[in-house]
């Protein structure tokens, strides 16, 4: 597998540092308000990657962490008058109930920084000793940035350039304006921590310092996150735990890109900040795992409706051809074991490699559902054709292709529905979403059929007309009509 290292710039070949064997950190969520889009990108395309990895033979140590300490957990709490605890909870919930709907995987190992305190004073204390960092009379602890030569190598950046933007809060009293906190001094009113020190509580990067070192031997193989990370959140991790244990900190730095709003930063500020739940409220969440994959994970996304609801319809595509093969194997008395025609085991099993070599691309997602459409329309073939529809080859062909859409849909976290149920529940979604009245659809049906017994083609036109209007379109079959919703 080839994975784009952020830190060279390159795509690399992956090399676990233990044969077989991946160990792998991502940043999680600051537990204070409900999950946006952009957290559902980077926890879609992380729990890809844990599946790719698997399904590759590989065994995964995946560790994720809460950050359920953080200046806005507790000004949220002092707005709400609440225990600050209540705060951190009420998300982590919420962040669970986000994630189970969109089919991501639990981490092996999801760490709260609350609980990691002393070895976060035991890192503060040994960057002390090597003198790479400084204790304050408020109870502060910074971090010296110009001891670690490397600084600023992972996110691109150069220390004179960074300088110029650097500034002193009030009250604080750094050596430098470059230098950043591993340990706050406690403030009236706030949660603290007893440390060597005085009272006080982490800086924001020296948690994940400090909980990927006790889960994860050093050098560990993964470490991931959303591009906004790795400035300055990843820079410092990198900074004060080489410095501190002068072992190389991780070998592949993976991060994904930015998802936009209809073109724009995403922003609270902009009025644009969009919630899994708002999206949710709406359409159906693999709908929305689909979309967050539709494009390269490094690559910006940009959400609209007009996007989501163009992966609604390529969705739907697939399972429809999935429900038609499904079906035809059911109903197919002739489906025997026998042979694939030669010509059709050459292209599914190139079709097979080449979704396998798309996702060794550096999780080319983006790659492996065009090669998952390709599939969709040699479906699609074998069931227009009358000769091979009818024959054991062609119902063979079915199973395999039937069979790789349960494999990529392991992988991907997609296909895995009940078609039928799929379908269903997407009708609803859209009949809800545009509102439509199904009671009055069913009446009008009534009487397009009653007009089609009594030959009367005029006013059943009319009737697939007026239902067209509204979004509704009618198939008729042997077996009766039925309407969905475009």
């Amino acid at each position: 597998m080839q994975i784009y290292n952020s830190l060279t710039r390159k795509k690399e070949e992956f090399v676990p540092v233990t044969p077989g064997q991946v160990s792998m950190y991502v940043c999680g969520i600051t537990a204070y308000d409900y999950c946006h889009i952009g957290h559902a990108r980077s926890a879609v395309v992380f729990d890809v990657l844990v599946r790719y990895l698997r399904y590759s033979g590989l065994t995964v140590t995946f560790v994720r962490n809460f950050t359920d300490i953080d200046d806005k957990i507790i000004n949220r709490a002092n707005r709400e008058g609440v225990d600050w605890k209540s705060i951190a909870q009420t998300y982590m919930h919420a962040f669970y109930e986000d994630m189970d709907r969109l089919g991501v995987l639990r981490a092996d190992i999801e760490p709260k920084a609350t609980e990691h305190i002393p070895g976060m004073i035991a890192l503060c204390a040994e960057l002390i000793a090597k003198g790479h960092a400084y204790a304050t009379s408020d109870g502060d602890v910074y971090f010296r940035v110009r001891s670690y030569a490397p600084y600023g190598q992972l996110s691109g950046r150069n220390i004179e350039d960074l300088v110029v933007g650097a500034r002193v809060e009030p009250g604080e009293k750094k050596e430098d304006p470059l230098d950043f906190a591993l340990w706050k001094g406690a403030k009236p009113g706030e949660p603290f921590w007893e440390s060597p020190w005085g009272p006080g509580r982490p800086g924001w990067h020296i948690e994940c310092s400090a909980m990927s070192e006790e889960y994860l031997s050093l050098p560990f193989d993964i470490h991931g996150g959303g591009q906004d990370l790795t400035f300055p959140h990843h820079e410092n991790e990198r900074a004060q735990t080489e410095a501190a244990t002068d072992k190389e900190f991780v070998r592949y730095w993976v991060h994904n890109g930015f998802v936009q709003i209809n073109a724009e930063k995403m922003s609270k500020s902009l009025n644009n900040f969009v919630t899994i739940r708002d999206i949710l409220d709406n359409y159906l969440p693999e709908v929305l795992r689909f979309f967050l994959i539709t494009k390269h994970y490094r690559s910006p996304l940009d959400y609209s409706v007009d996007s989501l609801e163009e992966a609604e319809r390529a969705l739907k595509r697939i399972y429809l051809a999935k429900f038609a093969a499904e079906n035809h194997i059911q109903q197919n008395s002739k489906c025997t074991s026998t042979p694939l025609p030669a010509e059709l085991v050459v292209e599914i099993t190139a079709l097979e490699v080449k979704w396998n070599e798309a996702m060794a691309d550096d999780l080319n997602t983006a790659a492996a559902l065009g090669h998952v459409f390709v599939l969709v329309k040699i479906i699609n073939r074998i069931l227009e054709d009358k000769g091979l529809r009818k024959s054991a080859q062609g119902c063979d062909q079915l199973k395999y292709a039937l069979k790789l859409f349960e494999r990529w849909g392991e992988v991907l976290g997609l296909f895995m529905m009940e078609s039928q149920e799929f379908l269903d529940q997407l009708r609803h979604s859209r009949i809800k979403r545009r509102n439509i009245d199904a009671t009055l659809i069913e009446e009008k049906m009534t009487q397009r059929q009653k007009a089609r017994v009594a030959k009367d083609f005029a006013r059943s036109d009319a009737i697939r007309d007026e239902l067209l209007t509204l979004g509704v379109t009618i198939q008729d079959l042997p077996q009766g009509a039925s309407w969905d919703v475009e």
